[in-house]
């Protein structure tokens, strides 16, 4: 392994309707939420399944095709890698982000 990547692969189902912002020069910007399941059995036996979220943004051309494609319940692909970021609130308190940005997405399904 001569170099390591940030790299994230997801496949999940789109839990909001995405939020498109559009900047000077047609630039877009989408954000999307994505949840991602698993299951287990627990030490009694029991079916577990556990959700986490996941917050998606993608610029360009990957945020023209979210917008026109992916609505809420729709099953998608995302490659792309992790990116961490903070900012302050109105408050003043720092707040930390995890974000994966995409570089590529699939539409997978129907809703």
């Amino acid at each position: 392994m001569s170099t390591l990547r940030n790299r994230v692969q997801l496949i999940g189902r789109v839990g909001n309707d995405p939020e498109v912002k559009s900047f000077e020069g047609g630039k877009k910007l989408a954000t999307v939420s994505i949840a991602t399941s698993e299951s287990y059995k627990n030490e009694k036996g029991e079916r577990v399944e556990q959700t986490e979220w996941h917050r998606v943004v993608a610029w360009g051309k990957i945020a023209e095709i979210i917008e026109q494609f992916v609505t809420k319940g729709r099953e998608i692909a995302i490659d792309g890698k992790l990116t961490h970021r903070s900012y302050d609130d109105k408050d003043g308190t720092k707040r930390f982000m995890t974000e994966v940005v995409a570089n590529d997405v699939q539409l997978l399904g129907t809703k």
